[in-house]
């Protein structure tokens, strides 16, 4: 049997799924992963993109912080893809009890999903770092520099820096989807992003699936392994 044979029959036959996606599922929707650094990049920027999304280089640089976050992060024409699709569609069918991601681009909820953990925040939610007061995605771009505020104070992403730490109560809850999941979907992601990472060793059953165009940390504890394009390989479901 086919490796992707393998999996439509695993997918028929489960009815409590759980999908951990990461970078690679946005990708096919033209968002690039924010780590790949190109040559318009290095032209742009003194910093890596590591330190320009900490928690320390926002507090110091904010103006600096914002012109990379709205130039590399927003992606406000891409579209949900073939995977974001497929998701929404087994959630439906009472297969997928939750989509569980790294990103922050909200294009599975843009796909139907209504189950979503999302484990690095989004960038459709903003707040007053003064009085809370909630922005929209649409405010942040129609501001120039630093969006601020009425009352004057900072609006920050609702997402996830480095430096910080990740939302105890969607962490709770995604181990217990894992957990009590019978088939278990990791999906464009190589798997070395921590403390998420370390939510797969939850799972218990043994249907445990990697879809990635390149080799992860998890292949060997894997049930089945698939390499290559999530939304590709997922395009192939729609006959379940």
């Amino acid at each position: 049997m086919g490796e992707v044979e393998q999996l439509k029959r695993w997918v028929k036959e489960s009815d409590n799924i759980v999908f951990f996606g990461g970078a690679g599922v946005s990708t096919e929707s033209g968002i690039p992963d924010f780590r790949s650094v190109d040559g318009l990049y290095n032209q742009q920027y003194d910093y890596p993109p590591e330190t320009i999304i900490s928690h320390s280089f926002y507090k110091a640089n904010p103006e600096e912080f914002y012109r990379f976050y709205k130039d590399r992060m927003l992606f406000t024409d891409a579209k949900p893809n073939m995977a974001h699709q497929v998701l929404a569609k087994l959630e439906g069918q009472g297969k997928l009890r939750a989509v569980i991601t790294q990103n922050i681009d909200g294009l599975h909820q843009a796909a139907g999903s209504k189950e979503v953990m999302e484990l690095h925040g989004s960038v459709h939610r903003n707040y007053c770092t003064r009085c809370g007061k909630f922005y929209g995605l649409e405010d942040i771009l129609s501001m120039d520099g630093v969006p601020r505020c009425a009352c004057g104070g900072i609006i920050k992403p609702d997402v996830v820096l480095y430096e910080e730490g990740l939302d105890e109560g969607i962490l709770q809850k995604s181990v217990s989807y894992i957990r009590h999941a019978d088939m278990l979907i990791i999906g464009g992601t190589s798997m070395v992003v921590y403390p998420a990472a370390g939510l797969v060793n939850y799972y218990n059953g043994n249907k445990l699936v990697v879809i990635n165009k390149s080799v992860t940390p998890m292949d060997g504890q894997a049930d089945l392994v698939i390499t290559g394009k999530i939304g590709e390989v997922f395009s192939q479901l729609m006959e379940v």
